[in-house]
């Protein structure tokens, strides 16, 4: 009688093992299936866009395949490229989540118009809302990432266009653009050596921002300590190549010459008297060391009617990588937290 017993046990938890197995196998089939309908792509579709003047193409690209999760992420710049976003291929799939890459117009592998009057915010809301009904995001699973400049684009979005949002995250980037320019003279600025600060402030005065000379002073002294902490020679490859694929044109225009503040077509920007219009649960993301004012961000999220905060305390304007777990945990519980319902997250 023993014996049986054993032998019926083993049987069971072979049979639990090989249902469990299957289970796995189903999710990760369900999760990696790809369109197979045409040429198999990798989930790479290139997207048509229409503007004013004249049609092109952006490139986005699906990881994963979430029905309920749809993460599209806007990345900075403005003018970088996607690519400082593949950080998320080691955290997103184990939970599920799929994602999205997007390559703005003027970016990336994206079409580039070389005309300046395309960068444009309200131009770029439109194409957000191109490539989101190309992809068939909806209410019921579409959530917007927008990270520096993504956060101000994925914040104009959701004014004009929230009801398609199931979710919102803006990452390290403030609601106010004079409010950054504020930060950045009264409190960044101050913690730097003033010859230093002298001397930036001299190569601005004279227009000379291509001199070698400007980064000489401003990498060590200012993107070192408030873009990315880790330490230079161990900036991350996915993030240093895509801001050297930065389109310079998009980002002086827009950004002006350096983080070091802001000068370029978004100097005035400031939503913070429309934040209580944004009605979809809201993530923003905070960073001790970063060139925007974590303070602000945590302001940001009791304006909006279902904002939630993230704070990383080692972290800076690229949290994702030098406050990586408190950032990618805390974006991870709050996606989740929406799929299940939540108007705010704890976190």
């Amino acid at each position: 009688m023993k014996y049986l017993c054993l032998l019926l046990l083993c049987a069971a938890a072979l049979s639990w093992s090989c249902r469990s197995s299957e289970t796995d196998t189903t999710t990760l089939k369900s999760y990696f299936t790809s369109d197979t309908s045409g040429v198999a792509t990798g989930g790479m579709r290139f997207v048509p866009i229409k503007t004013p003047k004249g049609n092109f193409k952006v490139w986005t690209k699906r990881f994963g395949n979430n029905p309920k999760i749809k993460l599209l992420l806007l990345n900075g710049g403005p003018g970088a490229s996607h690519e400082y976003f593949e950080v998320m291929e080691s955290f997103l799939p184990a939970e599920g989540i799929e994602f999205i890459y997007y390559d703005q117009l003027g970016t990336g592998n994206s079409d580039n118009p070389n005309d300046t009057t395309f960068w444009d915010l309200p131009r770029y809301v439109e194409e957000v809302e191109q490539v989101r009904a190309a992809l068939n995001l909806t209410p019921d699973n579409f959530y917007l990432l927008g990270h520096s400049w993504g956060g101000i684009l994925a914040t104009e979005y959701a004014l004009k266009y929230g009801k398609n949002l199931k979710g919102l995250i803006i990452s390290n980037m403030m609601s106010s653009c004079p409010d950054y320019g504020k930060y950045a003279d009264n409190v960044l600025a101050k913690q730097m050596d003033p010859a230093v600060v002298k001397e930036v402030n001299d190569i601005e005065a004279r227009g000379a921002y291509t001199s070698p000379r400007y980064m000489e002073l401003l990498m060590p002294n200012f993107y070192a300590k408030h873009i990315c902490r880790l330490p230079l020679d161990q900036w991350p490859e996915p993030m240093t190549r895509a801001l050297g694929k930065s389109n310079q044109s998009l980002y002086v225009t827009m950004q002006g010459p350096s983080e070091f503040g802001i000068a370029g077509k978004l100097t005035n920007w400031d939503r913070k008297a429309d934040l209580p219009k944004i009605a979809v649960p809201t993530l923003t993301i905070g960073a001790q060391y970063d060139t925007m004012d974590p303070e602000h961000m945590k302001w940001m999220a009791t304006q909006l009617p279902n904002g939630s905060y993230l704070y990383c305390p080692n972290g800076s304007h690229m949290s994702m990588y030098d406050d990586q777990k408190t950032y990618m945990n805390g974006l991870i519980k709050f996606i989740k937290g929406v799929d299940k319902g939540e108007k705010k997250v704890a976190l």
